[in-house]
């Protein structure tokens, strides 16, 4: 069969060999017709002598092109002739790699996105007042997200509140609802009432798997259709979620007499609703900060389809089943799409050529040029986030909290576990109220030696960050990032100590007896600052970057 143009709607759609800026289709069909030698005989074959001169002066015989028995008889091709051919076809092939880039949509339609009228909102709810400790005036309403492939709409509900007496500026948005909670008033948390006193607005919408919306169908016909086509237009966590969250805030600035067109948005969520909206932050500035917890940060190898990093974790877990580990941004597809006839260049290709629109660690330049906020909560033991060891060496600056034995399913956590942490609220409160709260910690930084049997280990804030305390967490020879041991064994009961401070150096220091059989040790250390607002007092943490020392042996 001759290679088909389907799945063209995105530039990531591309070949094995695509490399060079030839789309998949074009590389395709350069492909199959230089395997269909007959193809070009027919096209170019020419009365030839059949002892034509070459540049050098000798004579060459008969050059045949195709099958000898289905050449015309006295019809022979050119070298020089046969190479300007190619040269054409190539020269079609590059100009129509950029005609074809050019031609195609990105992800996101950023234009579209922003676009009020393409909304078409039906009203569930309009506008009206909601009496309680803040009053505040509700709406309901679905929006049209857009298509999630041609000919099918995606639509979702938004909640949106303000206060009763003024305009909102700038909102909380939120995707981890769902339709039943959204039919109803909201009733508002502590944090929502500070929000609303202080003049923010709140903004809900869905973000969930379809079943829960009752798209269940959809959702399956999504994986089908993503797993053929390596489209991430057709995968809902790629597409539609972020769509949401992004076409929520024009539905809701579009409501001019209740919300005032300039002003911060800020997302929070965990899982899905943690990655959804680090990926959509990307791509829109009107958002102005993420808070994610228990979702993907950075692109690490497995990520990224690396095979070596899978061959040695193959190597030392064996080939196992998990939905998530090893997944590029959520569950892992791999199996489906190479089931489906994908190859592992297609899924590299892939995660090459989609990474730069989906992971933080990639953009924050941009992110910072922008003054982003952000703070990550990846959790020390979870099957999404599940690349400690990889973005603690690689990113030590991308602010994160590590709750020592959290993560999905972890319901116990560590017993020095701080029980009290208050990070997103204080979060939400420093970003909308910058004058009137005090910033979180910033990343510190870390240094280690290994003296006389012992991990001596030192962490420095910049001057006046104000940390009040530290704490210090260790494991030895834990198992490899996306790993199942890398989820089972959790840190000891016994691993955890306070730090001291030294006035005179300005660091938090540690010094950890070695298990003298181990060839490697993780450690990394929580310092709390606590952030005071409206008389209430909100106890904050943030982590040193995740450090793996190797201590004989190994390669770190």
């Amino acid at each position: 069969m001759e290679p088909g143009l389907a799945n063209q709607r995105h530039p990531v759609v591309r070949e094995a060999g695509a490399a060079r800026g030839i789309s998949a289709s074009w590389h395709a069909w350069v492909t199959w017709l230089r395997d269909k030698p007959m193809v070009v005989a027919r096209m170019s074959l020419v009365h030839a002598d059949p002892l034509q001169s070459n540049k050098t002066g000798e004579k060459q015989g008969p050059v045949l092109v195709g099958k000898p028995d289905t050449v015309e008889q006295g019809m022979m091709m050119r070298t020089g002739y046969f190479r300007a051919v190619i040269g054409t076809v190539l020269a079609v092939v590059a100009l129509s790699a950029g005609s074809d880039a050019t031609e195609k949509k990105p992800l996101f339609d950023m234009q579209e996105i922003r676009n009020p009228r393409s909304l078409a909102v039906k009203v569930l709810q309009d506008w009206h007042r909601v009496n309680g400790p803040v009053p505040t005036r509700q709406k309901l309403v679905t929006i049209r997200v857009g298509e999630i492939w041609p000919g099918r709409e995606y639509r979702m509900p938004v909640r949106m509140v303000v206060p009763a007496n003024r305009k909102a500026r700038g909102f909380h948005l939120t995707g981890g609802n769902t339709l039943r909670r959204l039919e109803r008033d909201t009733r508002l948390t502590r944090l929502d009432q500070d929000l609303l006193r202080g003049g923010v607005g709140l903004v809900y919408t869905v973000v969930q798997v379809l079943a829960q919306s009752g798209l269940g169908e959809m959702g399956r016909e999504s994986e089908a259709r993503f797993a053929r086509s390596l489209d991430p237009h057709d995968k809902i966590q790629y597409w539609a979620w972020p769509a949401t969250m992004m076409r929520a805030i024009t539905a809701a600035h579009a409501e001019t007499g209740h919300f005032e067109a300039k002003g911060r948005v800020a997302m929070s969520g965990g899982s899905k609703n943690g990655a959804t909206p680090s990926m959509a932050i990307i791509h829109d500035e009107r958002m102005t900060a993420v808070f994610a917890s228990v979702s993907p940060i950075w692109d690490s190898p497995l990520r990224l389809c690396d095979r070596k990093a899978w061959d040695e974790l193959e190597a030392v877990a064996g080939r196992f089943r998990n939905r998530f580990l090893g997944g590029h941004f959520g569950p892992n597809f791999n199996r489906e799409a190479l089931a489906a006839g994908r190859s592992w260049a297609d899924l590299q290709n892939f995660a090459a050529e989609t990474s730069d629109a989906v992971f933080v660690s990639r953009n924050l330049k941009q992110l910072r040029a922008r003054k982003v906020d952000m703070l990550f909560h990846p959790g020390t033991h979870d099957f999404v986030a599940f690349d400690l060891a990889w973005g603690g060496a690689h990113h030590k600056d991308i602010p994160i909290y590590l709750g020592a034995n959290t993560g999905h399913g972890q319901r116990k956590g560590h017993p020095k576990l701080e029980r009290g942490q208050q990070n997103r609220i204080a979060f939400l409160l420093r970003h909308f109220f910058p004058e009137q709260v005090e910033p979180l910690l910033p990343s510190p930084a870390v240094a280690q030696e290994v003296v006389d049997g012992r991990l001596k280990a030192w962490v420095r804030f910049p001057a006046g960050a104000g940390e009040e305390s530290g704490r210090i967490w260790w494991m030895f020879d834990r198992p490899i990032d996306g790993s199942p041991g890398y989820l089972s064994r959790l840190i000891p009961d016994d691993q955890s100590i306070e730090m001291k401070f030294d006035s005179t150096t300005k660091t938090w220091h540690a010094s950890i007896p070695l298990d003298p059989k181990a060839s490697r040790i993780d450690f990394f250390s929580n310092h709390r600052k606590v952030i005071r607002y409206r008389g209430a007092r909100h106890a904050t943490y943030v982590s040193s970057p995740y450090t793996r020392a190797t201590l004989r042996g190994e390669k770190q």
